[in-house]
């Protein structure tokens, strides 16, 4: 693809994401949870015709995806890529000269996913946890010290990085203004604290609450303060 092609790509998608209620469709499925058109149409506030031709927009543009399942449709973000990208327009949507105060409901703000990783103050500060201990490099690889730590919290990181997708990455986080993990790794730690019952996730929402015995484990392996 040439530049102009290129260019042309970019302003389709910008334009796509650009409507209202393309918008909400969008931000609504940043909880990884796959919805019907009917659902994502009373999230938009229009008509489930309307609502199908923006889908249709949003797919032909690759920022959905569908699954069929019987008689229903169930759409969801597209990728990672694509969560990236809303998480990135959040940040620049809510930029100020004044000093940051977040505005993101408290619970959704401590802790909760971004698309399959773990963000909010948790994220943040187990990066940065990650990051002083020397587990990271500074282009997000594991170092020995890193390998050595992930798979003794249960993480396989052979077959972590033969997944399709980025290994790791730094994922701006779009209430804390700072990096969470993201990409197979911050999604292995996510599910491994899921697994272990570090954290719990309603159904339908975006918030981790964390247990009892997570609060221990993140203490004792991550030297969190509870």
């Amino acid at each position: 693809m040439d530049a102009e092609q290129t260019d042309g790509a970019a302003a389709g998608i910008a334009a796509a994401i650009g409507e209202p209620a393309r918008a909400r469709m969008l931000y609504c499925l940043m909880d990884n949870h796959a919805r019907t058109s009917t659902e994502l149409a009373v999230v938009a506030e229009v008509s489930p015709s309307t609502a199908s031709v923006h889908l249709n927009r949003l797919k032909a543009e690759g920022l959905v995806k569908v699954l069929v399942q019987g008689k229903h449709r169930y759409y969801s973000l597209q990728g990672p890529a694509v969560a990236r990208v809303l998480e990135g327009l959040s940040v620049l949507a809510g930029g100020s000269r004044h000093k940051f105060v977040p505005h993101t409901p408290s619970r959704l703000r401590a802790a909760r996913t971004c698309y399959d990783h773990i963000a909010g103050t948790l994220g943040v500060l187990l990066h940065d946890r990650m990051e002083a201990s020397g587990w990271l490099s500074h282009s997000y690889d594991l170092t020995p010290p890193g390998i050595q730590a992930f798979e003794k919290l249960g993480v396989d990181i052979a077959v972590t990085r033969r997944l399709h997708r980025r290994f790791a990455f730094g994922c701006l986080d779009w209430s804390e203004r700072r990096s969470h993990l993201g990409g197979a790794l911050g999604a292995a730690l996510l599910q491994l604290a899921l697994r272990m019952r570090w954290v719990t996730q309603e159904l339908d929402s975006r918030a981790l609450s964390v247990t009892s015995l997570g609060h221990r484990e993140l203490r004792a392996r991550f030297g969190l303060i509870s």
